[in-house]
């Protein structure tokens, strides 16, 4: 379980028992003086609306430095031309769909080609105080469609992406596999979407795609 998945459950699970406890006591929250009793459940409650929604309002989102960069992008890749890509393979530009599923606290990319899925850990925002810039890393692990693992076998990588602004629609960044390849990455910001589940889908909710691309 992830430390927001965590914070989450702890939150939910404290604010619902001390609820029931305070029913349970006959400290019903419709008699005034028993009112304030409550507060340490809302509080609980009021953890998970902000982690899950809150954070990203415009009132409140306005005073957070934290970007907003849930949604699926499009990811355009350039192999650098060193890359040892092997024979067969794409040398690019590579069409590409980034999904990025953000809370306050957490952060999942998926990154989908016509070949393969990629999926993250240790995905972070590192918004540094006072900067409109921020930079989204991640680790991650690339699994390829069976019938072209002969070709392209699983792989790890990392990747980080710079973003400008508290809701950016594009991007740019680089990217790194254990099978010594690396590249550009130009993202545009399709839609907030994030329940894509294949890259068919991600590429008919682009409404710049083309069978050229």
């Amino acid at each position: 379980m992830t430390p927001a998945a965590t914070i989450r459950l702890g939150a939910t699970v404290a604010a619902t028992v001390y609820t029931v406890a305070l029913f349970v006591l006959g400290l019903y929250p419709t008699q005034l003086r028993f009112v304030f009793a409550y507060i340490p459940a809302l509080v609980g409650y009021l953890v998970i609306v902000f982690d899950k929604w809150a954070w990203r309002w415009p009132g409140i989102h306005h005073f957070i430095g934290r970007p907003w960069v849930g949604g699926t992008w499009r990811a355009v890749l350039t192999p650098s031309p060193k890359s040892r890509i092997p024979e067969g393979g794409n040398r690019g530009p590579i069409t590409t769909y980034l999904t990025i599923e953000q809370t306050y606290w957490s952060l999942h990319a998926t990154l989908r080609t016509a070949e393969s899925s990629s999926h993250s850990s240790n995905a972070t925002v590192n918004a540094p105080e006072n900067s409109g810039t921020a930079e989204i890393r991640f680790l991650y692990e690339n699994t390829p469609r069976v019938e072209h693992q002969p070709r392209s076998p699983r792989h790890e990588g990392a990747a980080r992406i710079s973003v400008t602004g508290r809701v950016p629609t594009a991007a740019t960044g680089w990217y790194f596999t254990g099978r010594f390849t690396a590249g550009d990455m130009d993202l545009t910001l399709i839609n907030r979407g994030t329940d894509y589940g294949t890259f068919a889908q991600a590429q008919a909710a682009d409404p710049d795609h083309s069978p050229t691309m």
